[in-house]
């Protein structure tokens, strides 16, 4: 029987949907969703911060092992399962790989996600209207943002190089988003380096099945 594992976290989850790309580029069977073993899982319940101290998704569950936390749960598959290599092998490269991981994962997922498309995606304005005066504060860092990942990429086809990268599935979704918002095209200029490169991560078979293909 193939082994499978199990994402426990929402589709539309950009973190959710890194986990998704790292399976699918290492050709891992995988399911999703907020159930775990046939039970839902209530989000923040306590069963939920039996499998992460703080009630995040998303959370591996592979057999008995439960690992939570993005960077580390792909980097987990990519040693644990054939398929191709998503981390290189030299040490100052791997180092550099979770370097990026870890400021795509903690600073510009905050800028671009946690301040700014969740305002679009949950909007708390009255009504249920999106705050355009907290979108308007919270601009400044999502371009800043976009500078530091553009300015990463350079000339290259991928952030570390021309080999993908754990790190570029950690940004892939996020950028996605950004470029599908009605004024996406102001963030991300359209004959951009860093356009071409999210159409290039999202060309993949991986972006096929994980970032358009799903885009909600």
């Amino acid at each position: 029987m193939t082994r499978s594992v199990h994402i426990f976290g929402p589709q539309f989850s950009s973190f959710v949907r890194s986990v998704q790309l790292c399976c699918e580029e290492k050709g891992i069977s995988y399911s999703l969703g907020l159930e775990v073993g046939g039970k839902e899982i209530g989000f923040k319940s306590e069963e939920h911060f039996a499998l992460h101290p703080f009630g995040k998704i998303p959370v591996l569950i592979d057999g008995d092992r439960v690992l939570c936390e993005t960077a580390s749960i792909c980097r987990y598959l990519d040693t644990e399962f054939d398929g191709p290599a998503l981390q290189p092998e030299a040490p100052e490269q791997r180092a550099l790989v979770d370097q990026w991981c870890a400021l795509l994962s903690i600073y510009v997922d905050k800028a671009l996600v946690r301040d700014y498309l969740l305002e679009f995606a949950f909007p708390k304005g009255e009504g249920g209207t999106v705050r355009m005066d907290k979108v308007a504060e919270a601009q400044p860092a999502v371009l800043e943002a976009l500078t530091l990942v553009a300015g990463q990429l350079d000339s290259k086809a991928y952030l570390m190089g021309n080999q993908l990268t754990l790190a570029d599935l950690i940004i892939a979704p996020q950028l996605d988003y950004i470029a599908a918002l009605p004024h996406g095209a102001e963030l991300i200029a359209p004959d951009s380096a860093l356009a071409a490169y999210v159409e290039r991560l999202s060309q993949r078979e991986s972006g096929q099945k994980v970032l358009k293909a799903t885009r909600k």
